[in-house]
């Protein structure tokens, strides 16, 4: 149990914890993830992160109290030139712990550490986020507006294109109604015709023949 014990001792005494969380945060800053176990990785958290902090302003003081604690001057250069400015617009949590289960032989909880501005595939995710949250600027709109712009003039251009086809279907249509009207024209003079010629004929024989008022001539 803790018994209210706010600092985890490690199991060693304060000059051998100080170093090694020393070497640690250096190796964190260097290799941007180390594995470690999960009661390290707590306290080295607690340890890093106000260095991290520290490093936001560039200054002969900051460099100096982080170098206090580091004691290499290398990795004080690579916290100040290349950390400090990916963190500059986080305000905390500069470090991530992901738990990778327990450690065989002594069943110790382990875990990676690592810097949460330099993981590759959180901070791509976290781009494509922020270009869907976007959508609503003012050049998007422009960019609309313009789209609907190009739809309205191809509409345009295409409705001449259907009304002439629409027209040239319609002269099919009539042209097809008036053949099939044509030969219905033509036969029906052609039937009413046929009884005047029957007509004809039967008054021709009457014609021809001699009347019965008139008489027949004497030879």
């Amino acid at each position: 149990m803790r018994h209210g014990n706010k600092l985890n001792h490690l199991g060693r005494k304060s000059a051998h914890r100080k170093a090694m969380l020393s070497n640690m945060a250096c190796s964190l800053i260097q290799h941007k993830r180390i594995n470690t176990t999960l009661a390290k990785a707590k306290a080295l958290r607690g340890y890093v992160e106000p260095l991290m902090t520290k490093s936001k302003t560039d200054s002969t003081h900051s460099r100096r109290t982080v170098f206090s604690y580091l004691q290499n001057k290398e990795v004080v250069t690579e916290l100040f030139r290349e950390v400090a400015p990916r963190i500059a617009e986080r305000e905390g949590g500069y470090t991530r712990i992901i738990r990778t289960g327990y450690r065989l032989g002594d069943n110790a909880e382990m875990c990676m550490i690592e810097l949460v501005d330099f993981n590759e595939i959180y901070t791509n995710e976290k781009a494509k986020k922020t270009t869907r949250r976007s959508r609503r600027g003012g050049k998007k709109e422009e960019g609309d507006a313009t789209v609907v712009e190009a739809v309205d003039t191809a509409a345009e251009e295409t409705t001449p294109a259907v009304e002439a086809e629409v027209v040239e279907e319609a002269e099919v249509v009539a042209e097809a109604e008036v053949v099939e009207e044509t030969p219905a024209a033509e036969e029906a003079p052609a039937t009413e015709e046929a009884p005047a010629a029957e007509e004809t004929s039967s008054d021709e024989p009457e014609a021809d023949a001699p009347s019965k008022d008139e008489a027949p001539e004497e030879n």
